[in-house]
């Protein structure tokens, strides 16, 4: 694991930034692909919605961390909240901000956000697992010591080894890249069946948050909120509790249209 790829006149060049930037790369270039396999003309959009949502996600990730994370640290380092390539972005909160933006986006241009969203699902989560490859290399989103003689070792350059020292620590941001993997499967595959429009959306918000929630049991960059629960667990069953209803709701709809088109017209 290394946090620098190089040194350009001082300033590092750092894989966390490659990795982040490969995440928003290879996460358009599958929304390109997925929508126009879909072949409604909305892959036209991608680059432009792409750049939009990166430049919002990025702002959304970096204060949801700051303030709902980090922010015993940031309140004494007001200026350093911009530096975002030292690493500290929070997915939930990039997310939220990124779609957000979409919904707008899309509306703007007069295109249906719910059939849209359905087909870009699983290139969001795409991103996100390669994002997790970005936070593994900057040794942030790291988990807390395994109290055994296995975990990973970071190097003494890195957050988690200035939290634990030379300590092994679970693999949260591993682990959370393969989950991820996992989920995109799932996706393509709830997506070969007929489904109301949607709940592919749905679907991602309510795998991903129970992954996250989880997760959060072995990560030890930060502390608990309240109940017991740290901010990414509360966000995380709100999140979950949302898509779900909406997901029933949904579903219960689209039963009930298609019951009703299946039923026999009235006699004359």
């Amino acid at each position: 694991m290394h946090q620098y790829v190089t040194f350009i006149g001082g300033f590092p060049i750092r894989f966390y930034g490659i990795f982040f930037s490969l995440g928003i790369i290879f996460g358009c270039i599958m929304a390109y692909y997925l929508l126009k396999k879909d072949g409604r003309g909305w892959h036209e959009h991608v680059f432009d919605l792409g750049i939009t949502i990166a430049f919002v996600g990025i702002i959304g990730g970096r204060l949801w961390d700051v303030f709902f994370f980090d922010w015993d640290y940031y309140h004494d380092h007001l200026l350093e909240i911009p530096y975002v390539w030292q690493g500290g972005m929070a997915i939930q909160g990039g997310v939220i901000f990124a779609c957000v933006a979409a919904y707008f986006y899309l509306r703007k241009h007069k295109i249906p956000v719910l059939p849209f969203a359905d087909t870009v699902t699983p290139a969001i989560i795409f991103g996100q697992a390669i994002g997790r490859i970005a936070n593994f290399m900057n040794g942030d989103a790291f988990g807390h010591p395994t109290g055994a003689n296995f975990g990973i070792l970071y190097p003494d350059t890195t957050l988690a080894y200035r939290t634990y020292g030379a300590q092994p620590l679970w693999p949260a941001e591993v682990w959370e890249c393969q989950g991820d993997l996992i989920i995109l499967g799932l996706l393509l595959w709830y997506a070969c069946f007929k489904h109301a429009r949607g709940t592919t959306f749905c679907l991602y918000i309510m795998l991903y948050s129970l992954l996250r929630f989880f997760l959060e049991f072995f990560r030890g960059d930060y502390g608990s909120l309240a109940f017991g629960l740290k901010s990414a667990q509360l966000t995380s069953l709100t999140s979950f509790t949302c898509a779900l209803l909406v997901f029933i709701f949904f579903s219960v709809k689209y039963r009930a249209d298609a019951k009703a088109e299946k039923a026999p017209g009235d006699p004359t």
